[in-house]
């Protein structure tokens, strides 16, 4: 695709590998930034946990301090020897790994975020934290918000919260759980208002002999579950004021 257009078929990739050790985690998402830099596509990486169920992976139960991502995690992969033989911190660095590979990688660290819906008050996000993560890199770079975050389990997040995350240089957000919740509620929305209709193949308010086909076809009812995601989505997008 990328050879004909000239351009990447998908905008980025989201690559997982936050349960992994930190070192292998950046380790190997050098290896596929290398070839993602080829065709001119995003890489997404993810350090910390994120709670929650999602895709069968299970941080419903971790301590709620690994929920939050330290600036050394941010910007430090792996220790290296000191002078004294002890394990000293080395800085090759998440930045100084990926940025001489490309510029397109976005990372998506913790700041209590947790996928799936949940009670408010249950959750203590601290988009504050991304601030402090932009501040330590750009004393080691000297420069201002260097890096780009992405906003793991976003939805159901309060807007203040999203706007601070905005403002310390959050450029994605990710709002699974919002959006199927939208889409199943343009059909249950459309059966509720329907519901009459929606009995039998024939028989309704306007006749027993009046056919249901135009209520009941799958393309009208997942027509409306679109029509009610892309509000989601729509949303979102002023949320991130990118429309």
């Amino acid at each position: 695709f990328f050879s004909v257009k000239g351009e990447p078929l998908f905008s980025s990739h989201m690559l997982d590998l936050s349960e992994e050790p930190h070192e292998e985690n950046i380790g190997i998402c050098a290896k596929y930034l290398e070839r993602m830099a080829k065709v001119n596509l995003i890489l997404e990486i993810e350090i910390g946990l994120t709670g929650g169920v999602e895709d069968g992976v299970d941080n419903s139960g971790v301590a709620k301090d690994k929920l939050y991502s330290t600036p050394e995690e941010v910007w430090q992969v792996r220790g290296r020897p000191g002078d004294n033989g002890a394990l000293g911190p080395r800085y090759d660095l998440v930045y100084e790994t990926l940025a001489p590979i490309s510029e397109k990688f976005t990372i998506a660290a913790a700041f209590g975020n947790v996928h799936g819906v949940y009670k408010a008050g249950n959750v203590v996000l601290r988009p504050e934290l991304l601030g402090s993560f932009q501040v330590h890199a750009g004393n080691i770079l000297q420069s201002t918000k260097p890096l780009n975050f992405v906003f793991h389990g976003g939805s159901g997040s309060e807007k203040e919260k999203i706007d601070e995350g905005l403002s310390h240089g959050v450029v994605k957000m990710n709002v699974d759980t919002d959006t199927q919740w939208a889409y199943w509620a343009g059909i249950k929305d459309f059966y509720e208002d329907n519901e009459l209709f929606l009995q039998g193949q024939i028989g309704n308010p306007k006749g027993l002999d009046k056919p249901n086909k135009s209520f009941y076809d799958p393309r009208k009812w997942n027509r409306e579950a679109e029509v009610s995601m892309t509000s989601r989505v729509t949303e979102s997008c002023k949320d991130l004021k990118n429309v």
